[in-house]
Formats: C-alpha cells, structure tokens, sequence
C-alpha cells in the first residue's frame, strides 16, 4: 500500500523480525539496556560514606609542625611533652607536632587511626557508629588497605568479632596497641629529633617598632 506523502515509511517484515531478534538477544548477550532508575538505598548509603570519608581525611589531611594549632605552645607546653607521652597526647598542639614526625618515618597512619578510634568513641549514633566502624576498619586493619596498621593476630581476631555488632568501643584494644607502639617505638626518636628540638629554642626577640 501507497504511504500518504509526508508519512515515515512502513516497517518491512525483515525489518521487524530483524529487531525481534535483537530483542532477543540483549539478555542472552548480557547487555544492559539503559534506564531511568532511582538510586537504590545501597547506592544512598555509599556516597554517604564516600562524604563521610571525605570529610574526615580532609580533617586528617597532613599537617605542618603546628598548622593545627590556632597559636604556637609555650615553651613550658613544649617541655612538658618530654615528660610522659601522655601529656604529649592530650596536648592538640602536641598531636600536632607529633604526626608531622610521624609523617617523616612513613607511619603517620598509627597517628591516624588514633584519632579515628577517638572520633568513634565520641558517636553515640549507632547507625552512624557501624557506618564509621566498617570504614575504620577498611582503612587501618584491612590487610588489603595501604594504611593498615600493625596488629597481632589476637587483636585482630578480637576485632572481627567485634564487626559483626561494631560499637563504639569495637577497637578498643586495637587503639590502646597503637599507643603502646607509638610510646615505646616513635615517641623516644621524636624527644631527640630535629623537629621537636627546634621547638625548644628560645624565640628571636622581635625588633623594635620604634625608628
């Protein structure tokens, strides 16, 4: 039959068998034909850990001597660091000046994961407590991560337990080793560093505003 003027042109029968068959063979190749789809409840979970990630290591970014600190420590601050790494520890200034010397022996990830662990510990937020746990633990004890942190197999295994009802104290043990490590192995070669003796030199006095 005759198509009006203007018209698009008919289907032929080849034509139509032709695109049957496509049909039919779009699963059998495992194609997958394009849709509109809204973003299932896992793929709203993963980017939020992907901003939570994000977030956090933009706060964990590496810092220099005392970038973190809204003003230099006093020298009485400074000498107080070499009497117990606790204080050390408890001092943001003193974290501060720490990673920086963890960062030049290649493990600033212990300082890292401490602060981690810290940021758990204050969650109180469960849904929020498993997202960070499974992200702490991708990060420091995968064995498969490149910032993985050295643990024994007793605390490791404690931990995977622990991953099948994570709270906030799920790392716990594996927080108090990486202090143990870091006091014991970092802490003594950081008192006798360039870094931290800079930091006990007196400060140049300030010239004089008057002409």
């Amino acid at each position: 039959m005759t198509q009006p003027p203007g018209w698009p042109p008919a289907a032929t029968p080849a034509a139509c068998a032709g695109a049957a068959v496509a049909a039919a063979l779009v699963p059998c190749l495992g194609l997958v034909v394009p849709r509109t789809s809204t973003p299932s409840s896992a793929a709203r979970n993963q980017e939020r850990q992907r901003a939570w990630r994000a977030s956090r290591e933009s706060k964990l970014q590496p810092l220099s001597s005392c970038e973190a600190c809204s003003a230099p420590p006093s020298p009485e601050e400074v000498q107080s660091w070499a009497q117990s790494f606790d204080k050390l520890m408890h001092s943001p200034a003193g974290r501060s000046v720490f990673r920086a010397f963890l960062r030049t022996e290649y493990s600033e990830e212990n300082m890292l994961f401490w602060l981690a662990c810290e940021e758990l510990k204050a969650e109180a937020n469960q849904h929020v407590v498993d997202e960070k746990a499974r992200l702490i633990y991708e990060d420091y004890v995968s064995i498969l991560s490149p910032k993985e942190v050295s643990l024994d197999s007793r605390v490791r295994e404690g931990i995977n337990r622990k991953m099948q009802e994570p709270s906030a104290h799920t790392f716990d043990d594996a927080q108090m080793q990486i202090y143990t490590l870091m006091h014991r192995d970092s802490y003594p070669r950081f008192l006798s560093s360039p870094t931290y003796r800079a930091l006990l030199l007196p400060e140049p006095p300030q010239p004089s505003s008057e002409a």
